[in-house]
C-alpha cells in the first residue's frame, strides 16, 4: 500500500483544501452544522448551489469525461477531493444516489440521446434521481421483486410497490428495475427502465422516521404508462444492470457517516466521574481503542483501494467491509455516548444538548445504515463468497420459474 500522495495528488489536494477554503467553513466538533440548521427546503437549495459552485470550479464528478460536463480527472483525485471535502461543513446526501448511483449506470448503459439528456443536469443539482429497486415483499433477495412491467403495443404498463427510496420526495427521474417475465427463473425475468417521477400513476408517500425526519419513501405504480424508449436494459437484462448499479451504490455510499472517535473523546473530555473525566476511565478507553482500532482497520482497507485507484485499477468487493464494520460501530458508539449523558442523553436538539446531538442522530440513523445499500447479512455473504473465497449460500429456488416459487422464498 502507498500511504503518501505523489506529487501531483499533493498538488491536487492543496488545489481542493484552496476552493473549499475560500468557500466553506471547516466542521467544529460540538457544532451543529449546516444540514442540522437548515429546513429541508432551504437545506435543498443551498445543496443546488453548491453542486452548480464546485462544477463551475471542475470539482463535481472529477472522474467523469468533459463530454459529460465533468473535467476528465481521475479517480484518485475524485477520492482526495472528497477525503477533503468531508471536513468541510456543506449540505450532504442529497446528490449521493443521482451522481454516485444512477448516473453512472446511464453512462454506462444509456444511449447518447440519454446521456446527453441526463447527466450534465444531474452533474450541476438541477435534476435529482432516485434508485427504485427495494421492494416490502423482496427483503433483501432484489431478484425477488414482483412489481411488474407488461408490454403493450404502445410500451409497458407497471404496477407494484417500492420501498425505502431514498429522495424520492426530491426526485425528477428514476431509476425503475421490474419483473418482465415471471416463467423464467428470477434473475433473468428482469428488465429496467427510467422514468419520470411526475408521470401519472406514481405516487410517491414520504415515510416518516423515528428521528423525526422523511428522507425515504415508498413509491407506488398503478397502471403506470412507459415508453419503450425509456428501457435501459435489454429484456431480461435487468439483473445485469443491477448488479453494476449496486457495486457504485456500495463504492458511493462506503462506510456509514456520522460520530466517531474524535467526537466520543470531546464528549468524554467534559464529563466528570471518579478519575476525573470519563477519558480517564479504564473501561471507557478499553471501549475507545477498540472502536479505534476499529475504524484504523477500515482507514488501511480503503487505502488499497486507493492504491488501486492511483495505478488505474477498480476496487473490488472487499470494499463491502467498511460498510459492514462502520454501520454497527456507528450504533455501538452512539448508544454508548447517549448512555455517558446520562437524562441528557436522550435529548435530541442540537441546541442544547451535548454534542449538538450528534449521537442522538447517529443513534436513530445506525440501523437504517446496516440495511441501506446492503443489509448486514448480504455483505456477509459477498464478503465470504468473493473476497475469502468460501463456497456460495445454498439456494433452493435456484433453476425454478419466479411464478412457481412459495411466496417468501
Amino acid at each position: 500500500m502507498n500511504f503518501h500522495d505523489t506529487e501531483h495528488e499533493a498538488s491536487y489536494r492543496q488545489k481542493a483544501i484552496n476552493f473549499l477554503e475560500q468557500h466553506a467553513e471547516r466542521k467544529v466538533i460540538g457544532q451543529p452544522g449546516i444540514s442540522s440548521c437548515l429546513s429541508p427546503q432551504a437545506l435543498l437549495k443551498a445543496a443546488k448551489e453548491w453542486q452548480a459552485l464546485k462544477a463551475d470550479h471542475d470539482f463535481a464528478c472529477i472522474s467523469w469525461s468533459k463530454e459529460w460536463g465533468g473535467p476528465g480527472g481521475s479517480a484518485i483525485e475524485s477520492v482526495i477531493f472528497a477525503q477533503e471535502e468531508q471536513q468541510f461543513d456543506i449540505p450532504e446526501g442529497i446528490f449521493q444516489v443521482s451522481l454516485g448511483v444512477c448516473m453512472p449506470s446511464i453512462i454506462k448503459l444509456g444511449s447518447e440521446e440519454l446521456k446527453n439528456r441526463f447527466v450534465k443536469p444531474a452533474l450541476r443539482g438541477e435534476e435529482i434521481w432516485c434508485q427504485l429497486f427495494s421492494e416490502p415483499a423482496a427483503g433483501s433477495d432484489l431478484a425477488g421483486i414482483r412489481t411488474r412491467a407488461e408490454s403493450t403495443s404502445s410500451g409497458w404498463v407497471v404496477n407494484g410497490q417500492k420501498v425505502w427510496t431514498s429522495n424520492a420526495h426530491l426526485s425528477d427521474f428514476g431509476l425503475l428495475l421490474t419483473r418482465t417475465d415471471p416463467t423464467v427463473v428470477k434473475h433473468s425475468g428482469l428488465t429496467m427502465f427510467w422514468v419520470d417521477m411526475q408521470t401519472p400513476g406514481i405516487e410517491v408517500r414520504p415515510i416518516n422516521q423515528i428521528s423525526g425526519q422523511s428522507g425515504f419513501n415508498e413509491v407506488y405504480f398503478t397502471d403506470v404508462k412507459i415508453p419503450d424508449s425509456q428501457r435501459i436494459s435489454d429484456v431480461g437484462g435487468g439483473w445485469k444492470a443491477a448488479l453494476g448499479t449496486l457495486a457504485t451504490e456500495r463504492l458511493a455510499i462506503g462506510g456509514a457517516k456520522g460520530a466517531d472517535c474524535r467526537e466520543l473523546v470531546a464528549l468524554a473530555s467534559q464529563l466528570p466521574c471518579d478519575t476525573g473525566t470519563v477519558l480517564k476511565d479504564p473501561q471507557f478507553r478499553q471501549k475507545l481503542a477498540d472502536w479505534y482500532v476499529n475504524s484504523e482497520g477500515i482507514n488501511l482497507t480503503r487505502m488499497r483501494a486507493l492504491t488501486t485507484l492511483s495505478r488505474g485499477g477498480t476496487p473490488g468487493p472487499e470494499m463491502s467491509i467498511a460498510k459492514l464494520v462502520m454501520a454497527e460501530q456507528l450504533q455501538q458508539l452512539c448508544d454508548y455516548a447517549m448512555d455517558l449523558q446520562a437524562e441528557f442523553g436522550i435529548i435530541n436538539s442540537p441546541d442544547i444538548s451535548e454534542q449538538a446531538a450528534v449521537f442522538q442522530k447517529g443513534w436513530l440513523k445506525a440501523p437504517g445504515s446496516r440495511i441501506a445499500g446492503g443489509t448486514d447479512e448480504i455483505l456477509m455473504n459477498v464478503i465470504a463468497e468473493r473476497v475469502l473465497g468460501m463456497p456460495g449460500e445454498i439456494r433452493v429456488d435456484k433453476n425454478r420459474p419466479f411464478n412457481e416459487l412459495p411466496v417468501g422464498i
